[in-house]
């Protein structure tokens, strides 16, 4: 019987072991598979499918993202951490407990299974998605199951990396429409993996700042400006096993098919200097006008740029414009899937905003997707100037769990 955390979750005596999952069919994708309404007519995705959930699913408004170090070395350790979280993951994703008892039932000389922070919430769209990082491979002994594209990326210029802040053996996603139920996805995990992993890093964000579906609308970042025009959607199949899927053959073995690479980057925007410049200089920056997001060379946000449009003064989409320097057509048609989110962490040391972009992409290889554009960006791009990346980390992303499964089985078992 499910325990629903949309009352007081009732249950019986704690359920041993983490066998016993609640499962659903894996015909078809998390994000494409029927969602069910449950609550207020919050969305709950299915957590089991083809590929994890939390990649294509449209993009939700809240993100606790964490990296987490391994703290063992055993194997066996692991597997029952990855049995465990992928149970409480399933359980929480429909709107239930992370355990099978519930925060208010059970022994009272015991811990509850689930703090209860989100007792009567609806699952609010909450997608939990898994990865791997270098160190995981190199901790457990399994480099030779460790895909060369799963290296640590490289310095870029203007990198101010806080080593404290990047980097980590695993990562949960948790991405939801209320931000209470996406740090109770997180904290949970956390608890559970008590042992086994330790938090290393860990970031909020709130408001998407790109569609990842056809049925979203462009958001702004921080800057006022509409961004990722030209992301990867959902709905283009042919695109995302070209662009994010990683695919039979690819580096990294079959264990690794259906599954993708998450790029993480944490981007200072130093706002209070951008806010100062003039609007026709911070159009030119970005090639797009502000009010609606057309390109500089005219039309609609849709619109294809045209780069060759001259102006009073050179092209009408500068050179170093942001949307020329990562478009597509300059970068032998490289695109990414990125679902990022702002953030604002406070205030910094020199009294200005703690703010700017949690960049996330998925790619099917960083080395030829991520990299040559970041580089390209680094060196060329106008924006830079109000940018500091400031964490920075790589996370191969492993194929949904199956019924029965536990995410990252066809690694571990």
């Amino acid at each position: 019987m499910k325990v629903s955390r949309r009352g007081l979750l009732g249950g019986g005596a704690a359920v041993a072991g983490v066998g016993g999952a609640f499962v659903a069919g894996r015909t078809s994708s998390p994000a494409t598979a029927d969602v069910a309404n449950v609550g207020g007519g919050q969305p709950a995705f299915p957590f089991r499918g083809t590929h994890q959930a939390g990649v294509v699913t449209p993009a939700q408004e809240r993100l606790h993202f964490a990296a987490f170090d391994l703290t063992t070395d055993s194997r066996d350790d692991v597997v029952a951490l990855l049995q465990a979280w992928t149970d409480a993951a399933e359980r929480m994703t429909q709107g239930e407990g992370a355990g099978p008892v519930g925060p208010t039932e059970g022994a009272a000389n015991l811990p509850p299974d689930d703090t209860g922070e989100a007792i009567g919430l609806p699952p609010s769209g909450l997608t939990i998605t898994f990865g791997f990082g270098p160190g995981f491979f190199e901790r457990l002994g399994l480099d030779d199951r460790k895909p060369a594209a799963l290296a640590d990326l490289p310095h870029f210029p203007g990198d101010t990396l806080d080593p404290a802040r990047s980097g980590g053996d695993l990562c949960v996603q948790a991405c939801a429409q209320d931000p209470q139920v996406a740090v109770h996805a997180v904290r949970n995990l956390a608890r559970i993996g008590f042992g086994a992993v330790a938090v290393r890093w860990s970031q909020l964000g709130f408001g998407r700042t790109s569609s990842t579906s056809t049925t979203q609308s462009t958001p702004r970042n921080l800057f006022g400006f509409k961004d990722g025009t030209a992301n990867v959607k959902a709905e283009e199949d042919a695109a995302l096993e070209e662009h994010v899927w990683v695919q039979p053959g690819d580096d990294g073995g079959d264990w690794l098919a259906g599954g993708s690479y998450l790029v993480a980057r944490r981007i200072n925007m130093t706002i209070e200097v951008w806010d100062r410049q003039p609007l026709e200089d911070q159009e030119g920056f970005v090639g797009r006008t502000k009010a609606g997001g057309a390109p500089l060379s005219g039309g609609q946000e849709s619109t294809e740029p045209d780069f060759t449009m001259p102006g009073s003064d050179g092209p009408v989409i500068p050179e170093d414009a942001h949307v020329r320097v990562v478009h597509p057509s300059e970068n032998d048609g490289i695109r990414m899937l990125r679902p990022g989110y702002n953030f604002v962490d406070g205030s910094n040391a020199l009294g200005g905003l703690d703010a700017g972009l949690f960049f996330i992409a998925f790619v099917r290889d960083p080395g030829k997707q991520f990299v040559p554009v970041m580089n390209r960006m680094a060196t060329t791009d106008a924006l830079v100037e109000y940018l500091r990346f400031t964490s920075s980390a790589l996370f191969a992303v492993p194929p949904g769990a199956g019924p029965g499964e536990y995410v990252g089985q066809a690694l571990l078992a």
